[in-house]
């Protein structure tokens, strides 16, 4: 690195000078981006945390530091001297700290009655957007360009590269991408790619990307209103399946090793106690280089992984690391086991998530997941969620359980001539009463009806049910407002 470094200062014509505020030219060029913009944020993040300070503990326990220089003022000048290319950004919805350009997605009719890759809207004026899905390509930068630029694929808004964070946007935030496998999801949300393998994080998490995904969350959640939080900022792996069938398929990325901590960190909200232990929720907080589950899958089948910092915690029937995991009744209809494979979301909680106290014992904290009671491993010594409050939904009194969905569509009633009616149809879940689950948002029942190429016959419909979208397992989950009951979450 070093020496790659000290070749690219050599090339611009700088000394090999002691003051690292003489190496901003090499370090933009050290980037390895072939453009200005987002050679220039890489360097401007390197300066940002030599000015800032750093500490950190490396995989093999080696305790790290950099000092803080607060006062470092970096010769800027030198990037106009690098000859990188000024990337096209005419067009794009991204913020100026950012390095961002325009590959516009395909929108394109073909065959009969068919047409790609996304749908026109006319977003925030005809439908709020709720939403941020946070996704990994599982492919490649230059692959993953080729696929959403096919009219016959899918589609996202933006793509972000693992090497600097240089950002594509393909789809405005008006229209509607494919992309969350939930077309409630992807009516009310905007979805961003990240480069990369979940189950190979250290070549592909990158802080470049990591840092620029951050401003392009803040940014887009400041411009539509949306919270920063984990029941707004989903991970493609907490979006429900929207039918019973669908569940077994729903996509598990960007997968346990994304770190949500350090990410909500960089967007300016991280994950703290609001409450004391009588809050009677907790948000879900390990360590994430100090917590490290056994996963098995990421390179062979049923093999382990190599031992890895986690953004989640293990759930457990009982509060014994031998009792048998939770189980997923959508995921495995036959009532099969759990697994620690790396892509089986069935009896893990994720870093943000919040959930309702179940029960404490020794070192272990119960949370209701999916129905059941759910044991974690939360010693004092090292915590792995903090305590919070909020409000919590509980099954009217008189009703033994309530139905639980995976959109938030419509009553019947609501529907116009012309726009065919959408099935409500309740997951295989149950909420019982007696159990309490988090409420992440209270909204309409709303469908977005867009079949056709043009727009003449698209419409949203906007129903008088109210929902109210919940924490329910690993996957947030909704309920009707006319079956629950919400209160404050105190113990």
């Amino acid at each position: 690195g070093a020496a790659l470094l000290a070749a690219a200062q050599r090339r611009l014509g700088e000394p090999l000078s002691a003051d690292p505020a003489d190496w901003y030219g090499a370090v933009a060029r050290f980037s390895g981006a072939d453009d200005s913009a987002t050679a220039a944020a890489y360097a401007n993040d390197v300066y940002g945390v030599i000015r800032s300070g750093e500490e950190r503990t490396t995989d093999a326990g080696q305790r790290v530091v950099l000092a803080a220089r607060p006062q470092l003022a970096p010769a800027t000048g030198q990037l106009a001297r690098t000859g990188l290319r000024r990337a096209p950004a005419a067009g794009t919805e991204c913020p100026q700290t950012v390095s961002c350009e325009w590959i516009p997605a395909p929108y394109q009719e073909f065959g009969t009655d068919d047409y790609g890759n996304h749908d026109l809207g006319q977003r925030p004026k005809s439908e709020r957007i709720r939403y941020i899905v946070i996704h990994d390509t599982e492919g490649t930068w230059d692959g993953v360009i080729n696929l959403v630029q096919d009219p016959t694929y899918v589609s996202w808004n933006y793509t972000l590269r693992s090497t600097d964070g240089h950002i594509a946007q393909h789809v405005k935030a008006k229209d509607v991408a494919w992309h969350a496998g939930n077309w409630y999801v992807n009516a009310t949300s905007i979805g961003l790619e990240h480069e990369g393998f979940l189950a190979a994080p250290d070549a592909w998490y990158t802080e470049a990307m990591y840092r620029s995904s951050a401003r392009l969350v803040k940014y887009l959640a400041a411009k539509y209103g949306i919270p920063l939080d984990r029941q707004h900022i989903l991970g493609h792996d907490t979006v429900p399946g929207p039918t019973t069938s669908t569940i077994p398929g729903m996509h598990t990325d960007p997968g346990p090793y994304w770190d949500w901590r350090h990410y909500f960190e960089l967007l300016g909200r991280p994950f703290g106690p609001t409450a004391g232990k009588n809050g009677g929720l907790v948000t879900i907080r390990p360590d994430y280089a100090a917590n490290r589950p056994d996963y098995t899958g990421c390179e062979t089948p049923g093999q382990p992984c190599a031992a890895h910092g986690s953004n989640e915690v293990r759930l457990y029937a009982q509060p014994d690391t031998s009792a048998p995991l939770i189980k997923d009744i959508g995921l495995r209809p036959d009532g099969g086991d759990s697994t620690t494979d790396v892509n089986d979301v069935a009896s893990r909680a994720e870093t943000g998530q919040q959930y309702a106290v179940a029960g404490r014992q020794g070192d272990w904290t119960a949370i209701w997941y999916l129905g059941q009671k759910a044991w974690f491993q939360n010693p004092a010594r090292q915590p792995t969620a903090v305590n919070a409050a909020g409000l919590v939904v509980t099954p009217k009194a008189g009703l033994d359980s309530v139905p639980v969905y995976g959109r938030a569509y419509p009553e019947k009633e609501a529907y116009p001539a012309g726009v065919p009616v959408q099935s409500v149809s309740p997951l295989p879940y149950k909420l019982l009463a007696g159990q309490k689950y988090v409420v992440g948002d209270v909204l309409p029942g709303e469908y977005y009806y867009s079949v056709t190429f043009t727009e003449d016959s698209h419409q949203v419909v906007i129903g008088k049910d109210l929902y109210y979208e919940i924490q329910f397992g690993h996957r947030v989950a909704f309920v009707r407002a006319a079956d629950v009951r919400m209160e404050p979450s105190g113990l």
